[in-house]
């Protein structure tokens, strides 16, 4: 025991000796946080229907709407946007040619792991119906896998905006966000407020891009050095004050993801309570960026933060592959009869949260295992040879077959 926390202190020491002085800490800590709490969050609080016909969705939110409060806290996808308007902003400041090239670089780094993805899943449902798993069971696991690849596509959509944001940041501040959470309250007031009944259903997908570039944009006026810790106290206060407004009397559903059989998500697309959170996590995040810091001049807490950054995209598109590689087979295992606890057991008792909370470590351990070969799809796949070009198009037909499945198109 003592061998192996010598070699760990020695690997975090030469990780901490490799980390450029001019290196933000804090900001890559509150990446991996916000990084962490998405398969954490999927895990706890997505669960599976085992019956004749395969697994199908459930949460164990819609029997213990008590635990709602915890959504809040792995609902940090208002952090993830705020430190990447951060990052993106010390980018763009140090990219070596034109703003068309350095978008090229960061969008191809966001797409290949999405394409790789894709195109596996898309061979394994063939090798899937072909072992006999049923039709209803790879309908829910491609469900699942392409969940999380939608915050991929609007993340690409507003770093594609960075120079805009970077515009409107020097001229405005962080009063720049300020009009994309009035666009979102507009729109939530035409979908649930007096008219609601003569507004088209699809005007809520005008909340998507404002919802999540309002984070985003705050980072990008905190890297211009625009909100300080003044600008952060607003944030959390009037992000708070908004928050509970918004629950105790308009009554805005409490939990911040969706709920099978809910008529009213605030996730999909976001609603004013998601910006409400996000405001008062991006003032928090500000507020405790010194004291997050210092406590990551630790190398042995910097080192885990460097590796879950370095896997941020593998995580992100994999980590639901993880508990489906658990879940699958047990579900195989189920239709004999013998129910799995805290896999396809339905999510409605005490008793679940326990075992599905067991559960994780070997989530874990399957997304540690899938990440030693998936992290390839994070490298350049290479560029000009006949046969790389090859590889993008059988990976991009394969992608779009398995898209047009999961989202019910074939």
């Amino acid at each position: 025991m003592n061998a192996v926390r010598e070699n760990a202190r020695r690997l975090a020491a030469r990780v901490d000796a490799s980390t450029p002085a001019h290196r933000d800490r804090a900001v890559d800590g509150l990446r991996a946080l916000a990084l962490l709490a998405v398969p954490l969050g999927h895990w706890m609080l997505g669960g599976f229907r085992l019956d004749a016909d395969g697994l199908h969705n459930a949460s164990p939110l819609a029997t213990f709407g008590a635990l709602a409060p915890a959504s809040w806290v792995l609902q940090m996808l208002g952090i993830f946007f705020l430190v990447g308007g951060y990052a993106s902003v010390l980018s763009y400041r140090r990219r070596a040619s034109t703003t068309a090239a350095w978008l090229g670089g960061r969008l191809a780094r966001l797409g290949r792991p999405v394409l790789g993805v894709s195109a596996v899943w898309a061979v394994l449902l063939a090798v899937l119906s072909a072992l006999g798993v049923p039709g209803d069971t790879l309908r829910t696991g491609s469900t699942l896998v392409i969940q999380p690849l939608w915050f991929v596509g609007v993340y690409t959509v507003v770093t594609a905006l960075t120079p805009i944001c970077v515009a409107l940041a020097r001229r405005l501040g962080g009063w720049a966000a300020l009009p994309l959470l009035v666009s979102v309250a507009v729109v939530d007031f035409l979908r649930y407020g007096p008219l609601a009944e003569a507004v088209p259903s699809w005007l809520s997908v005008l909340n998507v891009l404002p919802g999540w570039l309002f984070a985003y944009q705050l980072g990008v006026s905190w890297g211009e050095g625009r909100i300080g810790k003044r600008g952060a106290r607003l944030l959390l206060a009037g992000g708070g004050v908004l928050f509970a407004v918004l629950l105790l009397v308009f009554h805005y559903p409490a939990s911040m993801v969706g709920v099978p059989g809910e008529a009213r998500t605030n996730s999909h697309p976001p609603s004013l309570l998601v910006v409400a959170l996000a405001a008062a996590q991006s003032g928090a995040a500000i507020l405790l960026r010194d004291r997050l810091g210092r406590l990551l001049r630790n190398p042995l807490l910097w080192a885990p933060v460097v590796v879950v950054n370095l896997s941020a995209m593998t995580i992100l598109c994999w980590h639901q592959t993880a508990m489906l590689a658990a879940a699958v087979p047990a579900s195989l295992a189920g239709t004999g009869g013998m129910a799995v606890a805290g896999l396809t057991t339905a999510p409605d008792t005490v008793g679940w949260i326990l075992a599905r909370a067991a559960w994780l470590p070997v989530f874990a351990g399957l997304l540690v295992l899938i990440a030693r070969y998936a992290r390839r799809f994070e490298a350049p796949w290479g560029a000009g040879t006949r046969a790389a070009n090859a590889r993008r198009a059988l990976a991009g037909l394969l992608a779009a077959g398995f898209a047009a499945f999961a989202l019910g198109l074939a």
